[in-house]
């Protein structure tokens, strides 16, 4: 049986969009967010790509809110994940999220050199 795959193509008017692969015809998907099921996601056959799905989910004005709303794509009814996908709304995060990755890369490279000279200090 092949690995199920499930891989973003765009967000557009405010839908996803996605291609699955590798699942069997009878499977469905669904999606939630905040515990509850999203409405009107649909899968439909490509034409001319045996196994191979489009799937469509909106992000409907409602499901917007202030901060981040995480969509979580999985099996059903088993429950598995086979992606998830980040709407952020409201405060622009993305300088604040820059610099946060910056200060981490700066402490990691810290912790290495830390690590790698004790290495050598207890070696020998």
């Amino acid at each position: 049986m092949s690995e199920i795959k499930l891989t973003k193509t765009r967000i557009r008017a405010g839908v996803w969009e996605g291609v699955l692969r590798g699942a069997p015809a009878n499977m469905t998907i669904e999606v939630v967010l905040l515990g509850q099921l999203v409405a009107n996601v649909t899968q439909t056959p490509i034409a001319d790509r045996a196994g191979e799905w489009a799937v469509r989910v909106p992000i409907a004005p409602d499901h917007l809110s202030e901060g981040v709303q995480t969509y979580l794509i999985r099996q059903a009814p088993a429950g598995e994940a086979l992606a998830h996908f980040t709407v952020i709304t409201g405060v622009a995060m993305e300088d604040d999220m820059r610099a946060e990755i910056d200060l981490l890369r700066q402490e990691l490279d810290m912790l290495k050199r830390a690590f790698r000279r004790h290495c050598l200090e207890t070696a020998g």
